[in-house]
């Protein structure tokens, strides 16, 4: 499941979808960190195939940003798994969150604990969540 292949099989709603769950991932400690960033950044134009960088992506973050500040995580999530849909596009945005908490090089327990209840809500199975979490994260 490269990120060209996801490019071309999601719509425009998953691929923003995609895009959001891992904002929110960021997010699940309180801090957006520069490591963070370059890694969303950095992810979003693989995606996206460098459609999406610059001014564009500055308007998507601050859009994620007011809808999250305005509705909560639950809320956020929540809309984020009815965009996604199937359950195939759940679990990769799953492991993009898992990717994205990684990025700094540590999964502290809480974000350990945001993946599980992410993967809660998007319907993902516990095990095959904590499978992620190796697979990437080790």
């Amino acid at each position: 499941m490269g990120k060209d292949i996801l490019a071309r099989d999601v719509n425009e709603a998953k691929l923003e979808a995609l895009i959001e769950t891992m904002y929110i991932a960021a997010q699940a400690d309180g801090e957006f960190t520069a490591a963070e960033r370059a890694h969303f950044v950095s992810s979003v134009q693989s995606l996206t195939e460098e459609r999406l960088e610059g001014k564009k992506l500055d308007e998507l973050l601050a859009r994620f940003e007011g809808e999250y500040k305005k509705n909560g995580q639950k809320k956020a999530i929540a809309s984020v798994k009815a965009r996604l849909g199937d359950e195939r596009t759940c679990k990769l945005g799953l492991s993009m969150a898992i990717r994205m908490l990684a990025s700094d090089g540590v999964l502290r327990t809480s974000e350990r604990e945001f993946i599980l209840d992410l993967a809660d809500t998007l319907g993902v199975d516990r095990a095959a969540a904590a499978y992620l979490v190796k697979e990437i994260a080790g």
